[in-house]
């Protein structure tokens, strides 16, 4: 362990010294992770779209559920995915399909490999234009996962993880040569197998897993095409450029330790890193809850379970300093979205929701209320999305404030349930 950590100080200082002349990401595609459009009817569905062109959305992620042996969706599944695909026709909006079970399910042997592959690639028969698919929903958690260890307490998921992805992508590429076969990870885990909660490996641990079970295997062709991580912060109103030089943690702006993490765990085999020929790193569900304005409160039910909630947009400029705690989602939205166009090999941000959960036991971090009108956060997204579009993203300015952080890992908050199959 001690010489595991050496030789990931070592790549993190390599990296570091790298990304300090990189230049800035271009063409970042930004999306919203939100199942709304399966279960909305036509107008529903049309109206929220004219919020997604608005604001500069390009993509969407929807889940797709699998269970053991299916290697096709089920009628009723079929209804709501190809009501989300009709929708998206002809507007121009990129459609990610996440495909996993619950997770005592996860596939863990051979039969069920195959199974779970196949079923991924008759989707991308079923919706020629869908060319994105990510395996699983982040595998190194127990809420998505298990079992994450054996019974002596040795490490299963990785290696379980590593053949899901080493099958799928040779299935997906035969069917799809163009496809692009994305890893998921969660950014905290506690590497401990008689945890009380959530046993689970920390993304360190993980994709160092990953990379030895990878390398053990002897393959000589990939297993991703994007590495696609979940960089939510340790809190709420955690900034999104803080560094987090101790733990186990992997959030935004701790872009620097994953890219090591990366090299340690791939480099020099045959698959390629992040920034090298079309691999790129995608975030693929970030988000800051909201307190419900008072207004709109009869639109949502149950009691809210996050201790720290954000007002949507705070309107003292005064507060809208760079020091401290973020005074609010406004301002957490367009900070997170301008640093990952600073990170020079992520390719994608997507917001965790582009519309509330009515249950508040859920999530409440989109930039519409659940009636799918604007929150006052919705104009700073939208003129950030504009910006970086733009290239007008002074990042010599996040990176400075990065370089000026870095604290330890601690779990302040248990994390809240997300499902985003559930119905709103």
């Amino acid at each position: 362990m001690r010489r595991a950590a050496r030789t990931l100080l070592a790549c993190l200082a390599l990296t570091a010294a790298l990304a300090g002349t990189a230049r800035a990401g271009s063409g970042l595609l930004i999306g919203v992770a939100d199942d709304g459009l399966k279960w909305s009817d036509k107008a529903t569905a049309q109206h929220a779209l004219v919020y997604t062109r608005d604001l500069g959305v390009r993509a969407v992620r929807v889940t797709v559920p699998w269970q053991p042996g299916q290697t096709q969706l089920s009628l009723i599944d079929r209804q709501p995915v190809d009501r989300m695909i009709l929708a998206t026709w002809g507007g121009g909006l990129r459609v990610v399909l996440a495909v996993y079970g619950r997770p005592d399910d996860a596939p863990q042997n051979d039969a069920q490999r195959g199974a779970y592959c196949q079923f991924v690639a008759s989707l991308l028969h079923r919706y020629p234009d869908v060319a994105d698919v990510v395996i699983w929903n982040e595998p190194n958690s127990s809420r998505f996962w298990r079992p994450q260890f054996a019974p002596n307490g040795g490490s299963l998921a990785p290696a379980m993880y590593e053949a899901l992805l080493a099958r799928c992508w040779d299935v997906l590429h035969a069917a799809r040569p163009g496809v692009n076969v994305i890893a998921a990870s969660s950014p905290r885990g506690n590497d401990n197998p008689a945890a009380s909660s959530n046993v689970s490996h920390s993304p360190v641990s993980f994709y160092l897993g990953l990379g030895n079970a990878y390398r053990a295997s002897g393959r000589r062709l990939p297993i991703f095409d994007t590495v696609g991580h979940n960089p939510y912060p340790v809190t709420n109103a955690e900034r999104p450029w803080v560094r987090h030089t101790t733990g186990r943690t992997i959030a935004e702006g701790d872009y620097d330790k994953l890219m090591a993490l990366l090299q340690q765990a791939f480099g020099g085999t045959g698959q390629p890193l992040p920034g090298q020929k079309q691999v790129r790193i995608w975030y693929m569900e970030q988000g800051f809850q909201t307190a419900v304005d008072p207004a709109k409160r009869p639109l949502y039910r149950g009691i809210e379970t996050v201790g720290q909630v954000l007002p949507s947009f705070f309107a003292l400029a005064a507060e809208r300093s760079t020091a401290g705690l973020a005074p609010d989602q406004a301002t957490q939205l367009s900070d997170a979205l301008r640093v990952a166009y600073c990170q020079p090999a992520v390719g994608a941000f997507f917001n965790f929701e582009l519309a509330d959960e009515r249950n508040l036991a859920g999530w409440q971090s989109g930039l519409l209320w659940a009636d799918l009108t604007p929150k006052p956060s919705y104009g700073p997204f939208k003129a950030a999305v504009r910006a970086v579009a733009a290239g007008r993203v002074d990042c010599a300015r996040y990176a400075k404030l990065s370089a000026e952080t870095g604290v330890g890992m601690g779990f302040t908050t248990r994390p809240k349930r997300k499902n985003p199959s559930e119905r709103a």
